[in-house]
């Protein structure tokens, strides 16, 4: 059925230009290129753009660190990550980066507008400074002592340990992790967005069904708690955009990064005239507006953006859309497992349809996490794709071929299985419509089931033995090769690139609205194999490819990188290193802390003796696959007493934080209790 047209404009998260494209990240492109090609199947005006998130501290420093011009790293990334979508079948009708022109231009007409309406303040505060590197430090760039449970090697923004959170001027003997030197603490004025001036706006329009429920409803607890101005400001040296009126400040890289979505389509518009900016951007717009995003960015895009673009005169989102994370076999991606998959280790093993299609079979419209068992993720290819839908054309094509010159027949005298194929295309559309991709793969691979049964019961290779029954046999796999180009058109926007292949074996290029005809009396090309099933091998090599790189990534550099960033501390003698009694333990048992955002709690076994200990590697590691490891503990450090209870000492681990945390292993041989030495 044949909808009005309608003007829609899609974008998604801005990778972040200093590092590649892993297949947690793709989960938000693939789905966001679903629900795009599905719209233009329909015939809709839609315009699908994206770019590299380009500014901001740790970009200026990773170009320090190797040695190049900033604009030289984000270029070279910039190539990369296209790459990488294209191959992907991520089909972006524009890709860009938010160092241009544009952005610069769009950024700065924003703040202006936002300056003169009183919407920006400004406000001296304090911050660390690094007199070496003469750069006032992000939160993330300062280490030390926890202000509340004294742990060390802590970061400026929060513990590891305790859970505890803070202003890095907080922390106890701060140093910098940019030189190792100690920060010194400056004023300095910055510039800050009036953000709870827009709460009446923003209440109301989280709550147009702009956003998911889950969503809404975590906002609410932003609102109950009240909102505060937004520091937008951060001063030179910083690689982004200066402020006009303000010599040697700039932009926080999260002020310009949404703003990139406009100035990514402004220049798609004025480069290729398929667009008019204004018509989509005005306030009065008609246009329709989604981002599809992580649910890590929930906040910046649902109050930030939309309080920005309103205070700046321009239109809100029509709906920002919130995707969860992935996991591979059960737990997060590991390095040490093989499972933190770049995408390009995916593609040089296997089909990237084959990831698009389990994603799509698994992807609803709550913001869920999604599992990538590998294993199911074979079978289910394997099952579907190849056992169940492929099958279907690879049964008759060659009937059709040999016995009836390769012509489909004329007419139908029982269309009725054709009928309800036909008439399920309009539930499966609106399944596409609402983002509930996992219905949509549900409903079609019912379809499938019903098609080779049909087949099946027909039997076609045991009624062509008596030539009587050609006509009936003629008409049993012309219905077959139907059932299976519906099944197809409804498949597209999940597997473009077998669409593409089955489209040449039909001879016929799809919209949505060709399921509302058959094909008869038409010819079809020499069936070939479109789609080969997936060996575990592949997948295996894939994971062993990701180790080998993982590895390779996290061995020594000449560089000395990470004593850069983290330099060695001050000098003790051995009569300080004496007194810390390090012991091998066996972690018996981990669990989750009920109100902890960090901490996990482990049972560890020295050997005749159990301790107690909460450790801040929650977000690196699932409880459950800790459990029987041995580790490293300081046995000897004072208990102390937290808000979940007795620490009993310390694990040792390395690492900057967040994922990146690796808790040290013996090598097997090793027993508890025993000494370090």
């Amino acid at each position: 059925m044949t909808t009005a047209p309608r003007k829609i404009l899609v974008t998604n998260a801005l990778p972040y230009a200093n590092g590649p494209i892993h297949i947690g990240h793709m989960l938000g492109y693939i789905q966001a290129d679903i629900w795009v090609r599905f719209q233009k199947m329909r015939g809709h005006e839609c315009h699908y753009v994206c770019a590299d998130d380009a500014h901001g501290t740790p970009i200026m420093l990773k170009a320090q660190q190797l040695g190049i011009e900033p604009e030289q790293m984000i270029a070279e990334m910039n190539q990369a990550h296209q790459a990488d979508f294209a191959d992907f079948h991520v089909a972006f009708d524009h890709y860009y980066s938010t160092h241009s022109p544009e952005n610069r231009e769009l950024a700065e007409l924003i703040y202006t507008r936002l300056r003169d309406a009183g919407h920006i303040k400004t406000k001296t505060i304090s911050q660390l400074y690094d007199p070496s590197k003469e750069m006032f430090l992000p939160d993330r760039f300062v280490k030390g002592d926890c202000p509340k449970c004294g742990a060390h090697d802590q970061y400026g923004d929060n513990c590891d340990v305790c859970g505890a959170t803070y202003a890095p001027t907080e922390l106890k003997n701060p140093t910098s992790a940019v030189s190792g030197a100690t920060p010194e603490l400056r004023d300095s004025e910055h510039y800050f967005f009036d953000l709870p001036a827009f709460a009446d706006m923003l209440k109301a329009w989280t709550r147009s069904g702009s956003l998911q429920d889950e969503m809404a409803n975590k906002l609410n607890e932003w609102f109950e708690a009240g909102l505060q101005r937004w520091d937008i400001s951060r001063d030179a040296p910083y690689f982004g955009f200066e402020i006009p009126d303000a010599p040697g400040k700039y932009f926080y890289v999260w002020l310009d990064a949404p703003i990139g979505y406009m100035g990514s389509f402004k220049h798609y518009c004025e480069t290729t005239g398929k667009a008019d900016f204004d018509s989509y951007w005005q306030k009065d717009s008609n246009a329709e507006l989604y981002h599809f995003i992580g649910k890590d960015i929930i906040y910046f895009h649902s109050l930030f953006w939309p309080a920005m673009l309103a205070g700046a005169d321009f239109r809100q989102p029509t709906n920002v859309w919130a995707h969860g994370f992935i996991t591979v076999n059960g737990t997060k991606m590991s390095k040490s497992k093989g499972t933190f998959i770049m995408a390009r280790t995916y593609l040089d093993h296997l089909d990237p349809d084959y990831l698009r299609y389990y994603f799509a079979a698994k992807l609803t419209s709550r913001i869920d996490d999604l599992d990538l068992n590998l294993t199911d993720f074979a079978q289910r290819v394997n099952s579907d794709l190849v056992g169940k839908v492929v099958n279907i054309a690879s049964r008759c094509a060659g009937f059709i071929q040999k016995k009836f010159d390769g012509k489909l027949c004329s007419e139908f005298t029982d269309t009725s299985l054709l009928d309800e194929f036909q008439a399920a295309g309009d539930s499966i559309a609106d399944a596409y419509e609402k983002r509930e991709f996992a219905r949509a793969t549900r409903d079609i691979m019912a379809l499938a089931d019903k098609a080779n049964f049909y087949i099946a019961e027909q039997e076609p290779w045991q009624l062509i033995k008596d030539p009587a029954n050609a006509a009936r046999v003629h008409e049993i796999c012309s219905i077959g090769i139907n059932l299976f180009r519906l099944l197809m058109i409804y498949l597209t926007p999940v597997v473009p690139e077998l669409a593409k292949r089955v489209q040449e074996f039909l001879q016929e290029d799809f919209t949505w609205d060709s399921h509302d005809q058959l094909l008869t009396n038409h010819a079809i090309t020499p069936f070939k194999a479109l789609l080969q099933r997936i060996e575990m091998e592949q997948v295996e090599k894939v994971i062993e490819d990701s180790k080998a790189a993982n590895a390779q990534a996290s061995a020594p550099s000449t560089s000395n990188g990470e004593l850069e960033n983290d330099p060695i501390a001050a000098e003790i003698n051995f009569d300080d290193f004496a007194k810390v009694d390090l012991r091998v333990a066996l972690i018996a048992n981990a669990e989750h802390v009920e109100g902890a955002e960090k901490l996990l709690k482990l049972t560890l076994d020295l050997g005749g003796e159990t301790r107690q200990v909460f450790s801040g590697i929650k977000s690196a590691y699932d409880p459950a696959e800790l459990i029987g490891q041995l580790t490293v503990m300081v046995a000897n450090l004072a208990p102390r007493k937290m808000r979940f209870g007795m620490s009993e000492g310390m694990v040792l681990a390395a690492g900057p934080g967040g994922k990146e945390i690796f808790i040290l292993n013996p090598h097997e041989g090793a027993k508890p209790g025993q000494r370090v030495m």
